[in-house]
This record gives C-alpha cells, sequence and structure tokens, in this order.
C-alpha cells in the first residue's frame, strides 16, 4: 500500500490503475494484468516515476502503442508506463515536426501532410508509437526513422538528456537508446518542402500496398522476425511450407507469412510456441537462424 500510494502521489490517483489487464493495448490483443499502470500526464511526472522505480528496484517497462511486443499470459509483475495517452503531443514548426514519444507514427505522418512536409511518407500505416520508432530504428517501404530524426530528448542515468543525429548509432532495427536502455521523452524530425497532392498520392499508394499484402483484419505484432541477410523471412517460411500453419490460436497469416495473427483466442503460450516451431523449421530446411523482432514480456 505505500508503494500504491506514493505511485499515486506522483502521478495523481486519476493516472494510476492496478491489476490491470494489458491485451487491449497491444496489436496482438494478447497479455495478461500488469500490477500498477500508469499514465502520466508530464514529462516531470514520467522522469520522477522513473527515478522512483529505479531507486527502489521496481521493475518497470516503457508501453507504446505495443505493435511489436508479445505480454506473458501471467501479465507483468511492475510498473506498465503507458505513454500514448496523454504524452503524445505533436507540433510543427516550419520544416521540422516536434512531438512526445506517445505520438503515433500515422498521426505525425498525417500532421505532415497538412503542412505538406515529405519525407515521412514511409510511417503512414507502421502501428507504432514515435519513441517506439525511434528506438527500434523503425521503417518501411524504404525508409526509416534515422533518415529524418534530427534531436532526441531521452532520460539517461535519471536525468533528462539532449541527443542529436551524430550519437545517435542507427542500425538496422538499432539505436543508441537500445544500448543505454534510455526512456525517449520526445523528439525532432527534420523534413521538407513538398507538393500536397503528390504527398498524399505516396501516403495513399503505400496505405494500398499494406492493405493488400498485410494481414491488417486479424491482431498480430507486424513482422515477426528481422529479415535474413540477404533474404526475406516471409518467403523462408512460405517455402517451408508453414503458411497458414497453426497452434491453437496463432496461425502463420494465410496473406503473409512474416506475420503470425491471433484468429481469436490465441494466447502468448501460443505465439511462442508457433514461434520456436518456425524457427525450428526454417533452421532444418534452409540453415537460416530466423531472429526474432517481436519482443517478449
Amino acid at each position: 500500500m505505500v508503494l500504491e500510494k506514493e505511485l499515486k502521489t506522483i502521478l495523481g490517483e486519476e493516472n494510476l490503475k492496478i491489476n490491470h489487464p494489458l491485451k487491449d493495448y497491444t496489436t496482438f490483443k494478447i497479455g495478461g494484468p500488469a500490477d500498477y499502470f500508469a499514465t502520466p500526464e508530464t514529462e516531470e511526472a514520467l522522469l520522477q516515476l522513473i527515478n522512483y522505480a529505479r531507486e527502489l528496484d521496481i521493475p518497470f517497462f516503457i508501453l507504446g502503442k505495443g505493435s511489436n511486443i508479445l505480454i506473458s499470459d501471467e501479465g507483468y509483475r511492475g510498473i506498465i508506463i503507458n505513454l500514448t495517452e496523454k504524452l503524445n503531443k505533436i507540433t510543427v514548426e516550419g520544416e521540422k515536426i516536434y512531438a512526445q514519444s506517445g505520438a503515433t507514427l500515422t498521426d505525425i505522418s498525417k500532421r505532415a501532410l497538412e503542412h505538406s512536409l515529405t519525407g515521412f511518407e514511409f510511417a503512414i500505416g507502421i502501428p507504432g508509437s514515435f519513441g517506439g520508432g525511434i528506438f527500434m530504428n523503425a521503417g518501411a517501404y524504404e525508409g526509416q526513422m534515422s533518415d529524418v530524426v534530427e534531436r532526441v530528448w531521452a532520460i539517461r542515468n535519471g536525468e533528462i538528456v539532449v541527443i542529436d543525429k551524430e550519437e545517435m548509432e542507427f542500425g538496422y532495427r538499432k539505436s543508441v537508446f537500445q544500448k543505454y536502455n534510455d526512456i525517449i521523452i520526445r523528439g525532432c524530425i527534420k523534413l521538407k518542402k513538398g507538393d500536397y497532392n503528390q504527398i498524399k498520392g505516396k501516403m495513399d499508394e503505400l496505405t494500398e500496398k499494406r492493405e493488400g499484402k498485410q494481414p491488417l483484419e486479424l491482431p498480430s505484432a507486424g513482422s515477426v522476425f528481422k529479415r535474413p541477410p540477404g533474404n526475406f523471412a516471409g518467403k523462408l517460411i512460405e517455402d517451408s511450407g508453414l503458411r497458414g500453419y497453426r497452434i491453437g490460436g496463432a496461425q502463420v497469416s494465410e496473406k503473409h507469412c512474416g506475420f503470425i495473427v491471433n484468429t481469436g483466442e490465441a494466447t502468448a503460450q501460443d505465439v511462442k510456441n508457433l514461434i520456436e516451431h518456425i524457427q525450428r523449421t526454417v533452421k532444418e530446411k534452409f540453415a537460416v537462424e530466423l531472429e526474432r523482432e517481436v519482443k517478449y514480456l
């Protein structure tokens, strides 16, 4: 009860939920309850919460849109900190867009379009948050966050630091923020003035392409595996005869074999078992180790 009282003091009573189910906060629609579910309203409250949790060695996890994650059926013993509900402001200044970590990549894309700014079209359908996108250098259709991110404000070693692009060490699904386990608070992207109709046309084209190739009609976590060098995970899975393969409620998508979908009542264990079966099968047939992109919590 002391912990609960302290957390409510930091966050405000309305911003803390106890034993709160998590499945509606992930794109897989899977996950048990969190001991504590926090929705800080200000960056100051977030900093205070992080420092308090670290000081007392309380486990915590920053949850964005939950698009690249599989949460255990047993839930999470600690504090889930959700940023998308309240730390999601977006502002435009000339050719720069400043956004808090909880803003969605799709909302930032739409704001860029409103101001005829080009360079962020690739992100229109990525179902993630800005902070999560930077953290893992998210990308699609020949664009990635490292192309546009100019500056980031993050919590490192108990204080807010400013990190410029040269220090971000971006790579394929990698960034310096993973190395230091930084908590990204907000960031700035630099775009260019463009033609509204051309930008909209590109976004419409990518949306159509995404809808045509990806199983958006069922819950999933996006691409399950990283792209193996010189190959494609989806093709290897398909060539292994696993299209439509199912364990419990988890299924290799009929539409795109790089995705695992929740057909209705999938458990986290179903998904884990299917991931391991895919990895074993692909290794046996093609001697390729598929590396998971989806994180386990």
